[in-house]
């Protein structure tokens, strides 16, 4: 049996990372990277992130540190100095946990990897059909990061940023994950808190409208249960 292609997959720790890895690993020779930005729940995604990749035996892992972002702020992920509020998927405007143009800083960083190892596809779990919003998670973001990429990497067309659920509901991803058999039980989405999931932040309450239009249980505990 030839070898197969490597692809890097970008594991945040959450069911939509978890389903992309599990999407990804179908097809390619998987490494893992996990990048630490100073998110407030930092550390219970880098554990959700090491047991994903124990769950994949995955061998080739990358942690990387960019806690700058946290310096930098603007995003109650980063600044604990903004509480981080309670969901109101109905508002259009771009909300606080927005981390100003983290996709670009974590995107970069993969093709570097790539380049390196020989990647050829970077998947990443964004999401824009049903999601917070976020500039940096549509689309036509990645169709313009991959341009940048073949003008500005050594590698040029080889390596391509692929978003398999970009078009994706919750709903559609739970289902997705569901019949891949992801272990959701490994994954972490909570904005807030590291033991229990508050259940009351954007994140949450995205995930946990997807797992009940489903119509399966979310794995996860939460406060209140």
């Amino acid at each position: 049996m030839a070898d197969r292609e490597q692809a890097i997959v970008l594991v945040s720790g959450g069911m939509d990372s978890c389903v992309t890895a599990a999407l990804a690993g179908r097809d390619y020779e998987t490494a893992f990277l996990h990048v630490r930005y100073g998110q407030r729940t930092g550390e219970k995604e880098y554990r959700s992130f090491e047991s994903l990749a124990n769950y994949y035996g995955v061998k080739k892992r990358l942690v990387v540190d960019i806690s700058y972002l946290r310096q930098i702020g603007g995003s109650c992920l980063t600044d604990e100095r903004i509480e981080v509020p309670v969901s109101d998927l109905g508002k259009e405007e771009i909300p606080v946990s927005y981390v100003p143009f983290r996709n670009t800083h974590l995107l970069s960083i993969a093709v570097s990897w790539a380049e390196v190892i020989g990647a050829t596809k970077i998947f990443i779990g964004a999401v824009e059909a049903d999601s917070s919003g976020y500039p940096d998670c549509r689309k036509v973001f990645f169709d313009v990061f991959n341009r940048l990429i073949a003008v500005g990497s050594k590698s040029g067309n080889t390596i391509e940023v692929a978003t398999p659920l970009i078009g994706l509901t919750k709903k559609e991803i739970v289902l997705k994950g569901a019949e891949l058999k992801a272990p959701f039980h490994l994954t972490w989405s909570c904005y807030k808190e590291i033991h229990l999931a508050c259940g009351r932040c954007d994140s949450c309450a995205l995930r946990l409208k997807g797992f009940k239009e489903a119509g399966i249980e979310d794995p996860i505990p939460y406060e209140g249960e």
